[in-house]
């Protein structure tokens, strides 16, 4: 199962300030990861409510409560704040889903139903960060957005290389679609993008990773009997 204690907004932003201690100027971590704490969650509620593209450092100071000369001890601007936020996301997704358990990883079939149960679960655990990359790309600098696509083109990588693995051991149909591993990348995608469709349904997450599960392993399966059980 996913460890959640290592997803908590404390945990990410200890690790965020791991990544960046050579520029932040606070010295003492206990105290930098909790004003972090406050930072990231203020952006990421004004991100929700007018879009990160309109908040301005001002904005930032005056729903967090901390002065701009205190914003500037982590961060020089917007931008690198931006990219704080963005390196986070795609480094517990490559932590996570490089790293399948042992009794999954020598499995195509377990190993991918293992992956979307895994991915929709981090995104669970980590709602406001994933929402705010996906919603607010469209909107991101050329480099950080250049960023968000690669993360999103390795998640998919994850997929592809399961799959050809299961295709290749002839545990998959051999002509599954290649596109596969394109088109679950949306199907995850959609869970913490469209919550509230989901939410009126009173869909949970167990049934949502259940139905996942059964349409992609049914389409690399091909006529073959999909298994109930997810990993």
């Amino acid at each position: 199962m996913l460890d959640t204690e290592s997803l908590t907004t404390d945990a990410l932003c200890r690790s965020i300030l791991k990544r960046h201690r050579e520029t932040i100027a606070v010295q003492k971590p206990d105290f930098a990861v909790r004003k972090l704490n406050v930072i990231i969650t203020a952006a990421l509620k004004i991100s929700n409510r007018k879009g990160f593209h309109a908040m301005s450092l001002r904005d930032l100071a005056e729903e967090s409560g901390v002065s701009m000369g205190g914003l500037y001890a982590y961060f020089d601007s917007k931008t690198t704040l931006l990219r704080m936020i963005l390196g986070e996301v795609s480094s517990v997704v490559e932590q996570v889903l490089s790293d399948p358990p042992p009794e999954v990883a020598g499995d195509p079939l377990n190993h991918l139903k293992w992956l979307i149960a895994t991915h929709v679960r981090l995104t669970e655990a980590m709602l406001p960060w994933f929402s705010f990359a996906f919603i607010e790309a469209k909107n991101f600098p050329p480099l950080e957005r250049r960023m968000a696509v690669d993360s999103e083109e390795r998640t998919e990588q994850y997929f592809a290389e399961v799959i050809n693995s299961g295709i290749k051991n002839g545990c998959f149909d051999p002509d599954t679609s290649p596109l596969i591993a394109a088109l679950v990348k949306p199907l995850l995608q959609d869970w913490y993008v469209k919550r509230a469709k989901y939410r009126r349904r009173k869909v949970t997450v167990e049934a949502y990773i259940e139905a996942v599960v059964r349409l992609i392993t049914s389409a690399c399966l091909g006529s073959g009997v999909v298994p109930h059980r997810v990993v």
